[in-house]
């Protein structure tokens, strides 16, 4: 009994150390990406900040803007456009579910009929096996994607809201706080809800050319294509810093795991050896 309890032991020091190595090698494989996409990350977010100064400047300063891109009841479509941010990939703790759930709690909270696109293949599969009207999706990795590609997934949900046959599009992502803490995001790209902030363009007269209309038909596109470009790297960069402290714990935990197991070990080969010695102890006094 004693031998077949040390073959065991044996046999799971044996897989759960096969399971550290690959853990810990992926740890490092994700902190080697996480550097990369924080990188690209904080470039991205600066120049953000460029359109969407324009943007609220053209609030401030303009008149006459397009009602189709301001919140209004009157003209209000019960219908939303849910760009929703997942990977492609598992192995990184909570961070697709804690999307979904709150992509699900967004569409019970607002009501009404519902398209999604799908930036990621775990968000699609979900939603797509209950049943979702899947618009459209972006399957490819999301460190990879460039302006044009945001245009690309931007354009055709422009064309809806234009259409008329979306009244809202709002953004599910992940927001990278730190690289130990993400948070999940939602943000209604449009109807803008407009605010109007005293500390921008209050100090000069801006004239826009040819007309108020026309910047802002060609600004909102470039802003929600934007926004989804900028919302994709950062999604990006909270999956690796996810999935790395993720298989830092299952790293730790297998290394606890095998403390213990090299502690079992030990005393079933001290027991085995106790049995041994009184055995031939035992013996010896028979044939004495």
């Amino acid at each position: 009994m004693a031998a077949e309890s040390m073959q065991d032991i044996k046999r799971r020091i044996r897989s759960i150390g096969s399971t550290e190595h690959i853990t810990n090698a992926m740890k490092l494989v994700s902190a080697g990406k996480l550097r990369k996409a924080k990188a690209i990350f904080e470039r991205t977010n600066e120049n953000s900040h460029y359109i969407t100064n324009a943007i609220e400047e053209l609030f401030t300063n303009g008149k006459d803007i397009p009602e189709q891109y301001l919140s209004s009841e009157d003209k209000f479509v019960d219908r939303t456009c849910y760009v929703i941010i997942t990977s492609s990939k598992g192995l990184c703790g909570g961070f697709n579910s804690n999307v979904i759930k709150e992509a699900e709690r967004q569409m019970m909270l607002l009501g009404g009929d519902s398209v999604i696109f799908a930036i990621g293949s775990k968000g699609k599969e979900y939603f797509e096996k209950r049943g979702y009207n899947i618009f459209n999706d972006y399957m490819a990795p999301p460190e990879e994607i460039t302006p044009r590609e945001a245009r690309e997934i931007g354009e055709p949900i422009i064309d809806l809201y234009n259409k008329g046959e979306i009244g809202r599009i709002v953004m599910v992502s992940t927001e990278f706080v730190s690289t130990m803490e993400q948070r999940v995001r939602t943000k209604v790209l449009l109807p803008f809800d407009v605010e109007m902030n005293p500390e921008v363009g209050t100090s000069k007269f801006i004239e826009y050319e040819p007309s108020v209309e026309e910047v802002f038909n060609y600004l909102v596109p470039k802003y929600v294509e934007m926004m989804i470009y900028s919302a994709v790297v950062e999604s990006a960069t909270c999956e690796h810093a996810a999935r790395r402290t993720a298989m830092e714990n299952a790293t730790d935990n297998a290394r606890e795991i095998l403390g213990e197991l090299s502690l079992y070990y030990n005393r079933a080969r001290q027991a085995a050896i106790t049995d041994e010695i009184i055995e031939i102890v035992a013996g010896s006094e028979a044939q004495g």
